[in-house]
């Protein structure tokens, strides 16, 4: 069935302003704010569904809500950071005339502060995955630019071998150092397993259900 011709001269006028040069920029806030709520939804969602119903004690009501509230505050600090981001830029190379290496960093810099600089533990999380991250990728770069030595042999096992000592050091002996869901992931793995009172705890369930 065709679509109505009001709506057909409706979708070519669109169109034809999304082709424009001279809106580009504009255009490009938009579609980047629209970016950073379909990622943040993507990354989110599935990660606070099983986080939720792994750890989360509470009606269904309520887990349902930890949920939403987690998905929707994700995606509206990614979709945020990325409008100022994107304009910040912009705004640099429009009013200095060209782009400069510094733009980029002064731009996530503002952008960071303004829209992630909330010490919340979603904030934390997205902050935490960026800084392993960005030490890898830096660490990279000190080895392509020569400030580095590279290696002989790979330091991968070794790296790996500290990052696990110290992560489990730090849990049992500083556990409150450690980020809430990390916490939660280790009790269940390592405290959770020394108890059990019967196959049903053993096997079935993590813990012990209450008799009615």
């Amino acid at each position: 069935m065709a679509a109505p011709p009001q709506l057909q001269a409706l979708l070519q006028a669109v169109n034809a302003l999304l082709r424009k040069r001279r809106y580009h920029t504009a255009l490009a806030l938009i579609k980047g704010f629209r970016n950073g709520i379909v990622y943040g939804v993507k990354i989110r969602a599935p990660h606070a569904l099983v986080m939720t119903f792994l750890f989360r004690s509470g009606s269904l009501r309520d887990k349902l809500r930890a949920i939403l509230q987690a998905t929707y505050t994700h995606s509206r600090n990614l979709a945020c950071f990325v409008f100022v981001y994107k304009g910040l830029c912009a705004l640099q190379s429009h009013t200095q005339g060209k782009t400069y290496q510094s733009h980029p960093f002064l731009a996530a810099f503002i952008g960071g502060f303004l829209i992630f600089g909330d010490n919340s533990n979603i904030n934390s999380q997205i902050n935490m995955y960026l800084t392993s991250r960005v030490l890898f990728a830096l660490c990279r770069l000190g080895v392509e630019k020569g400030y580095i030595p590279e290696l002989r042999w790979d330091p991968f096992p070794l790296y790996t071998a500290v990052v696990w000592g110290l992560v489990l050091w730090l849990f049992e002996y500083h556990r409150p150092t450690l980020q809430p869901s990390l916490q939660s992931s280790m009790t269940y793995l390592y405290e959770d397993s020394n108890v059990w009172h019967d196959l049903s705890d053993f096997l079935i369930y993590n813990k012990r259900r209450a008799s009615k």
